[in-house]
Parts: structure tokens; C-alpha cells; sequence
């Protein structure tokens, strides 16, 4: 599930591969924040550090946007960050928005540091840092003459991309997937690849001028200003700049007088007035931080909602809805359900048949994607009036592990087909399905998704798959959930969350136990696919397991 900083999850481009999810995170330029602050301590480093001129490359050149494995690093452990928990309702529309957290201060006042020990001490999954570096404006020829000169203004407010800035923050809040500039401070301009984030229960914002703009605020949950003496932020700013980007003192102490003080002091400062918590002494505040992670815990507890008891409780005695389509009982498909279906198959008999049956579903399934008439000549002269798929792209997306076992039977039929993989378990504290991994393909918004997983019970873990790519802008008339077993309970789930959603399967049983097994069933597919056992207090997805 693309996200932040050491210790963050969500979700980046290709996508996506963090093993918790789009992990993904935008760090900040500034603001090291950490290290000896004092003269000695910068005397110490400039040796090591030769003086360069001020048009020498940066040792880092660009806004970070990093993929991080799905683990919270921190000096004491290593935690493995947690699945995400449904962040809709049973309508399937986005109930809860992310928790934002704006962090503003000056140059090198620590909101980094700060930011990154919310993060380690609350502890939560699916956290993004998002940097105001990364929406620096894309300068001139004139403006990166004045740059390399020390003479352009990175700290007053037109240097920055508001506009993208806010739309990108308010869709992020909303938990959309976004793309995040990556910003080259050698260049002056945005790298050509942009980073895809996505997942966020809580985002961390943190900039010079977050507070600075009107409709950034309005998206802010929590406010903090970083409250750094000012003799220190310009020792940590020359350590930084001689140490990382190259720098000489005399242009640094120009470049601060010029602009970042007076920049404070007009545009930065006076956003204190605008801060529901003021931290002196950046990371080092205790206390401060401790009141921070105690109010957000609180703020995320009140958004928890359940979904999977919502599910079985409702839709009860309701027709099936028409975009359910399935394939027709024939004898030959009776007798493969025959041989599935029963306990005593052994593996290499089950795999064989769910195979002619994948083979099958996915066959019919491709009869509803549009088609254009088009005419073709034969080896004989003659024409043929026949048809085409109208032009547009096919993605597939299995739900894990389960799923993974369509991926061949589309294949098969569909040359050159592009494949994403979603994980989707149970939590058994609350019985709700979160959302662990996501690689996706890029640029899905104009395709036909089939989104596939072996069986379907109460319809959570589809709900939440389904939602994942409305959230990364799929059409939701271009996705078609196929599965080879379907209770009628997730049928109406998905189909009242979703009702252009098109539902392909190739049999439909009426019940749901207590355990939200289907029934009659045919028993955990991954498990007698795979040829594992699953332990007793473990399941995959709802769908991974008839459940």
C-alpha cells in the first residue's frame, strides 16, 4: 500500500512496489535538523568539505522521492508496517479523509527532524511526507543565470507552484493516487518522471511557506511551526550547503542575508499567528511531540469505520442485479464445479479443472468489451465482415495470492497484456480487510481492468479492490471482477457500492456461514491450489479463502 519517510508506506510509479503498498515518500531538501549545532561542529566538518564554487553539482540534486520497503526503521526496532483498513463505506465511496499535518518554519529549523519522529512515535502504517521542494517552479533561462549566481529568491512565495501544490495535497487528503514532481536543483527545471504516491492515513506536509497560502491551510488538519533559534538554523544551513551541495561560505552567507532572512522575517514568521502548536527546539521537544502523536491517535480512532459486518447485514432477499453475467451451466462446467467442489480431489486434479474453468471465464468475460466492425480481405480475395476490440488497452489485476492464478488464463487469450497485483488480508482483531501491497501499471485511467480473484464471499476484499482503482482514476464501467466462485452476498456488495461494475463468474452459491465461508463452497482455493496449509489463526483475503 505508496509513503514517507524512513518509516513510511504508499504506494510509487510501475508501480507501486513497496512491498506495504505504494511506499513511497517525498523528502525535503532542507532541514537536516540533526547533528552538533555548534561553531566547533561546523569548523570540524569544513575541512573535510574543500571549498567550491558556488556553481559546483550538489551531492543531491534533486527533491527526494524515494520506494521503501514496507518497514519503519527506527534506532531501537524495526517494525513491518500493517495493512490499511478500509477507508470507505459500504457504498464504496471515500468515508474518511487522510489526517494532514502541516509542519512550517525556516530554513533548516528542523521540520524534517520533527517530522520524522511524529512519524516513528505514532507508530501507524501508511504515512506519507510530502515536501514543498518538490513543487519549486520550473525557472527560466533568465532565472537560472540569477540562480547560479546566488541571486535568485527560493524562499519568497512566487518561487513555489501553489496551484499544483494544492491540488495535488487535496487529492492526496481525499486518497486519491498522485503524482508528485521530482524537482532537479542543478537544473532548475522537474525531472521528466514524476512520483506516484498513494494510501495515506495520515500526511505530513512540511515546508518554509506551508502556512503561506490561504487554500493550502484550509486542507491542513493540524498546524505546527517549527520554532528554531536563528543563530542555529544558519550554523545547520552552512553545514548543510558546504557539506552536501558544494558551496562556498561566502556565497551562502549572501545568499541568507539577500533572501532566507528577510524571507523569515516578511513571509515565514508571522504564520505562527496561524499554528495550533508551536514547537521550540525542534525534535528535541518532548513534550511538544508527545501532545502531537496523542492528538492525531485520537483524531484516527474516531474515523475507524467496519465494513465486512456493514456487508453481511445488508442486500439480504434482493434479485441479482443486471451487471451480474453468469456463464452458462453447461454439463461440461457442472462436472468441473463437480470435481473442484470436492474435498477428496487431489491437487494436480483441481488445478487442472479450475485451469479449463479460468480458461472459460475468461473467455466469455472478453465477449463484453466493445467491438468496432471491421472488414478484412482472405487468402481467397474474399471479404470478411467481422469485428475488433475498439482500440483500448487491457490491464489485468489479480487480488493475492488466489487471484494470481487467473494471471495465465488471461495471458493465454490476451497477447502482450499488462498485470498488477493487489494484497488484501484479514485483520482478525477487527475482522476487516486492509490493504498490504499494490503494483499497479502506469497510466491506468484509459483501460478495461479485469480484476480477478478465485472466489468471492461477503465482497470486502473486492470492495476494496475496486476502490483502489477508482483511486488511481480507472473508469468504473471499464473494470470487470471475474471469479470462479461467487456467494450472493458479494455479489450485491459490489454491485450496490458499484453498479457499473461489471461481475463475471461461473457460478453463484446462495450462502454465507458465520465464518463468511460460501456454502456449499469450495473450500480455501489458495490452499488447494498451492498445496499449503494455511494455520488455523491465518487467512488470506475473504476471497482468497471462499470467504
Amino acid at each position: 500500500m505508496e509513503t514517507a519517510s524512513s518509516d513510511c508506506n504508499v504506494k510509487p510509479d510501475e508501480q507501486q512496489a513497496d512491498g506495504g503498498m505504494e511506499a513511497d515518500r517525498t523528502m525535503s531538501r532542507s532541514d537536516s535538523g540533526s547533528g552538533d549545532d555548534s561553531l566547533d561542529g561546523l569548523l570540524n566538518c569544513v575541512p573535510r568539505c574543500p571549498l567550491t564554487p558556488s556553481l559546483s553539482p550538489r551531492k543531491r540534486t534533486t527533491s527526494q522521492s524515494k520506494t521503501e520497503p514496507p518497514l519503519l526503521r527506527t534506532n531501537k526496532r524495526t517494525i513491518y508496517t500493517a495493512g490499511r483498513p478500509p477507508w470507505y463505506n459500504v457504498t464504496g465511496t471515500t468515508f474518511k479523509e487522510a489526517f494532514v499535518i502541516g509542519l512550517c518554519g525556516g530554513s533548516a529549523s528542523g521540520k524534517t527532524t520533527v517530522a520524522n519522529k511524529i512519524i516513528e512515535a505514532l507508530d501507524v502504517p501508511w504515512v506519507v511526507l510530502l515536501s514543498m521542494d518538490s513543487f519549486y517552479k520550473v525557472l527560466n533561462k533568465e532565472e537560472q543565470e540569477l540562480a547560479a549566481k546566488n541571486e535568485y529568491n527560493f524562499d519568497h512565495p512566487d518561487a513555489f507552484d501553489f496551484e499544483l501544490l494544492v491540488t495535488v495535497l487535496r487529492k492526496l487528503k481525499k486518497g486519491k493516487s498522485i503524482k508528485v514532481p521530482v524537482y532537479d536543483f542543478t537544473s532548475h527545471c522537474r525531472r521528466k518522471e514524476w512520483k506516484t504516491v498513494y494510501g495515506a492515513n495520515v500526511v505530513i506536509f512540511e515546508g518554509i511557506l506551508a502556512f503561506a497560502n490561504k487554500e493550502l491551510l484550509k486542507l491542513l488538519d493540524m498546524k505546527v511551526f517549527v520554532d528554531t533559534d536563528s543563530d542555529i538554523r544558519l550554523i545547520r544551513r552552512l553545514k548543510r550547503d558546504i557539506s552536501q551541495r558544494g558551496r562556498d561560505i561566502s556565497g551562502i552567507i549572501k545568499q541568507y542575508n539577500n533572501f532566507v532572512k528577510p524571507a523569515f522575517e516578511q513571509y515565514i514568521e508571522p504564520t505562527v499567528q496561524s499554528a495550533d502548536i508551536v514547537v521550540p527546539r525542534g525534535g528535541e521537544n518532548f513534550v511538544a511531540l508527545d501532545l502531537i502523536v496523542q492528538h492525531v491517535h485520537s483524531q484516527l480512532e474516531k474515523r475507524e469505520i467496519t465494513v465486512r459486518s456493514a456487508l453481511a447485514s445488508a442486500h439480504q432477499g434482493q434479485p441479482l442485479p443486471k451487471t451480474l453475467s453468469v456463464m452458462e451451466s453447461t454439463p461440461q462446467v457442472r462436472g468441473m464445479h463437480t470435481i473442484i467442489r470436492n474435498k477428496e480431489t487431489n491437487r494436480d486434479e483441481f488445478i487442472f479443472y479450475s485451469k479449463r474453468l479460468m480458461r472459460l471465464l475468461i473467455e466469455h468475460a472478453l465477449s463484453f468489451l466493445p467491438l468496432k466492425p471491421v472488414s478484412v480481405e482472405t487468402p481467397q480475395g474474399g471479404i470478411y465482415n467481422g469485428k475488433r476490440l475498439s482500440g483500448q488497452r487491457i490491464t489485468g489485476v489479480s487480488i493475492l495470492r488466489a487471484g494470481e492464478t487467473m494471471e495465465q488464463a488471461l495471458m493465454a487469450v490476451c497477447k502482450d497484456i499488462r498485470l498488477g497485483k493487489i494484497l488484501i488480508q484479514t485483520n482478525h482483531d477487527t475482522g476487516e480487510p486492509e490493504l498490504h501491497y499494490l503494483r499497479l501499471p502506469k497510466d491506468l485511467s484509459e483501460d478495461y481492468v479485469i480484476l480477478m480473484d478465485s472466489t468471492v464471499s461477503t465482497g470486502a476484499a473486492a470492495l476494496m479492490a475496486v476502490r483502489v482503482l477508482l483511486d488511481h482514476d480507472v473508469a468504473e464501467d471499464k473494470i470487470f471482477l471475474l471469479s470462479l466462485l461467487m456467494a450472493e452476498m458479494g455479489v450485491h456488495s459490489v454491485a450496490y457500492a458499484f453498479p457499473k461494475v461489471r461481475i463475471i463468474t461461473t457460478a453463484v452459491d446462495k450462502e454465507v456461514n458465520d465464518q463468511f465461508h460460501i456454502i456449499p463452497g469450495i473450500g480455501n482455493f489458495g490452499d488447494r491450489y498451492f498445496g499449503t496449509d494455511a494455520p488455523s489463526d491465518w487467512c488470506e483475503s475473504d476471497e482468497g479463502m471462499d470467504f
